[in-house]
Order: structure tokens, then C-alpha cells, then sequence
């Protein structure tokens, strides 16, 4: 069995280039906010007092122009000045001299500026298809098809530029059914970038080599432990990885074993409700801190049903007044909705909900059953407890 992936790299590579305003529109500035300076002197008796205040000119064509509409900003300024200078009685030909060399000099600042913001801009689009690229090694973008299993949903990294975050997730076919994993790495940064990474190398090659689901936890959670004995060699910080792992098979049943991770939320007719799983095992990277093993749940997952898994970035968002994003109460609502809808109106109303204000990194997985449903049978080799 393989998992089919549907490629949507438009959605993972870099944002298209900011365009700067076209030369039409900067001549028609320059000479827009020319005549407003030149017309308020006019009509204020002052004359062409004012139009030293075009020495600003240049500088605005900096931040948002290239550096041809900067030059020539930087050039008509320079010109206008100096020529209002010289029409002032009470300046001398120096002072004149001086204004306009001053001028210039402002003006070539403005164009330096102007090409090192350009410079900057370029290398932040090289790191965002870097990014990009990483991205597409690293999670494969939604939405993730097996033979059993579609899972839409959504992925928003904290810092948009970075693109990749601590939240991970995915899911595979194997010989033992599909398997999906979401988790979330504690920190941020590169460090933590590398841990999740080192989860999902574990899980991709042993959710089809281990026909257990706990033997598939332990080779994560070897993973998360050479990880940090390279981290702290390196003088960096150890790290943990909450995380849900879930194996679905012919049954109508599903396998979790759940890292101290959200637990799911079930969604069919009757409503939405989260799924009791017990008490949570340890993250990866602490099971030799617990007494317990970890040991699989088991819950039903019928067709027709939805499960929902997110990362804290959902249940832990906030509104302006620090109250906490009801997730359970918003699902109750959107029960009959399809795996697009759901996740277009998750998305909608966190963000309503936040007033935009993102603090965390956020992803979402919506999983439906596809092919055909068998009975509820469980498969031999795993240690099972079911929730009451």
C-alpha cells in the first residue's frame, strides 16, 4: 500500500516578488507633491519658502521604489530646491551652493538606502524559496491521501517568512494500515525546526517497517533522545515532542497512542465531542523520566465520521481579553460540514476570534475514511486499553 500525495507546491513555495510602484505612478508623485508644496506656499504668501520640504522626496522613493525611481526623485528634489533657493533675496550665491550640495548629498544617501533595501528584499526571497523547499521536505503539503484515509486540513507557521514551524505532521499507508501523526516540538527556532524534523524521519520509516503502533512511538522517541544528546553536545537546549499517533486499519475502531498530546475530536451526526483517551502518556524525550509504559487507546472511528487534530496553537489562541478559543463549543456547530468547509470556517473564525493576532504556530488535521468499512475487529501485536 502507498500513500498518494496531491502536489499543491504553489501553496508551499515562495510569495510572488513586492512590486514596486511603476514610473508613471512616482513622476506623477513627484510632481503631485510638488505643485501641493509650491501651491500651499503661493497661497500662504510664502512662496517658495516651502520647497525645501521636497528634500523628503527622495526619501520616500527609498522605501518604496527602485533605485531608478529613486534617482530621479533624488534629482528633480535636488533641482527644485536649488532653483527656490536661488530666487530667495535674503541667500547668497553660497548659502545657495551649499543648500543645493546638501541636497544632493541627502539625495544619494536616499538612493544608497534604497539599493540596500533591494539587496535585503532579495536575499529574504532567496531564504523564502530556501524555505519553501525545506517546507516541502519537511511536510508535505495538505491534503495527504492513503488508501484509507483523507486528511485535509490546515498548516500556519507562526512567522510567515519562516514558513516552517514546530508543529509536524503526517500520514502514510503501510502494510499494517494508515498511520497518521500530528505533534508539536517545544520551542521554537531552528533547534526546534531539527527536532521535528527528527520525529518525522522516525515515524515516516517506521510506520512501514513496524507492525505495532508502540514499536512505532519507540523509534520516535529514540529519535527525540539521540536529538538531544547532539543538542546538548552542541550546547543546545533538549527538547520534547507532544504528539498523536493514530493507526487505522479495516476496522471501524481506531489505535492512538497519545504523547501527552490534544487529544481528537470525533465529528458525525449526533455532533462533536473529544475523544477520552485516558490519561496521557509522557511527550517524546521523557519516557525514561515515567514509571508507565505507554500503552494504545482504542475509539470508534465509523464512516461517515470526521476526526479533528490540532496542535495548541487552536485550543490555546485568545481573544483580546485572554479568554481561551472554545473549540469544542465552535465544532458542536459545524458538525455536517465536508473536510474544505470545516477547515475554511476553522480558519475564518480563529482568526475572527484573535483579531488577526497569531501566536503561535497552528495546524489542523481533518481525517475522513475512504474505501470500504469492515467490522470492529482489532488487530493482534499491540497492547490495547480502551477508554470508558
Amino acid at each position: 500500500m502507498r500513500a498518494t500525495f496531491r502536489s499543491r507546491r504553489g501553496a508551499a513555495s515562495q510569495p510572488p516578488p513586492r512590486r514596486g510602484p511603476t514610473l508613471q505612478l512616482v513622476v506623477a508623485a513627484v510632481l503631485g507633491v510638488t505643485a501641493v508644496v509650491l501651491g500651499v506656499g503661493a497661497l500662504s504668501g510664502i512662496d517658495v519658502r516651502l520647497a525645501p520640504l521636497l528634500i523628503f522626496l527622495p526619501a520616500f522613493a527609498a522605501i518604496f521604489g527602485t533605485v531608478t525611481q529613486t534617482v530621479l526623485a533624488a534629482v528633480w528634489a535636488t533641482l527644485a530646491i536649488g532653483v527656490s533657493l536661488n530666487h530667495l533675496p535674503e541667500h547668497s550665491v553660497t548659502e545657495t551652493v551649499l543648500g543645493f550640495v546638501f541636497c544632493a548629498v541627502l539625495g544619494g544617501f536616499s538612493v544608497e538606502a534604497c539599493r540596500r533595501r533591494i539587496h535585503r528584499e532579495t536575499e529574504l526571497g532567496r531564504l523564502r524559496s530556501t524555505a519553501a523547499a525545506l517546507q516541502r521536505e519537511i511536510l508535505h503539503p495538505l491534503p495527504l491521501v492513503t488508501d484509507r484515509l483523507l486528511v485535509g486540513g490546515l498548516y500556519r507557521p507562526l512567522e510567515s517568512d519562516r514558513l516552517v514551524g514546530g508543529d509536524i505532521y503526517e500520514a502514510v499507508a503501510s502494510p499494517y494500515g494508515s498511520r497518521v501523526l500530528i505533534g508539536d516540538v517545544q520551542g521554537k527556532g531552528l533547534q526546534a525546526i531539527g527536532a521535528g524534523f527528527a520525529v518525522l524521519g522516525a515515524f515516516r520509516e517506521a510506520a512501514h517497517r513496524e507492525p505495532t503502533l508502540t514499536a512505532v512511538v519507540t523509534a520516535m522517541e529514540d529519535a527525540v533522545v539521540r536529538h538531544n544528546l547532539f543538542a546538548s553536545r552542541e550546547g543546545e537546549h533538549e527538547r520534547f515532542v507532544t504528539a498523536l499517533v493514530l493507526g487505522v486499519g479495516e476496522q471501524a475502531s481506531c489505535q492512538v497512542i497519545n504523547c501527552g498530546h490534544i487529544p481528537p475530536q470525533l465529528l458525525d451526526d449526533s455532533g462533536a465531542r473529544s475523544v477520552d483517551l485516558g490519561e496521557p502518556g509522557v511527550p517524546l524525550g521523557l519516557e525514561s523520566l515515567s514509571p508507565d509504559p505507554r500503552t494504545v487507546g482504542w475509539f470508534d472511528f465509523p464512516a461517515g465520521s470526521s476526526l479533528l487534530l490540532c496542535t495548541d496553537g487552536v485550543t490555546e489562541a485568545r481573544d483580546r481579553r485572554g479568554t481561551f478559543y472554545p473549540l469544542g463549543e465552535r465544532l458542536a456547530g459545524w458538525s455536517g460540514l465536508n473536510a474544505n468547509e470545516l477547515t475554511r470556517t476553522l480558519r475564518a473564525d480563529l482568526d475572527s476570534f484573535t483579531s488577526g493576532e497569531q501566536r503561535d504556530d497552528v495546524a489542523v488535521l481533518v481525517i475522513r475514511r475512504i474505501g470500504a468499512e469492515a467490522g470492529r475487529g482489532e488487530p493482534d501485536g499491540s497492547p490495547a486499553v480502551r477508554p470508558e
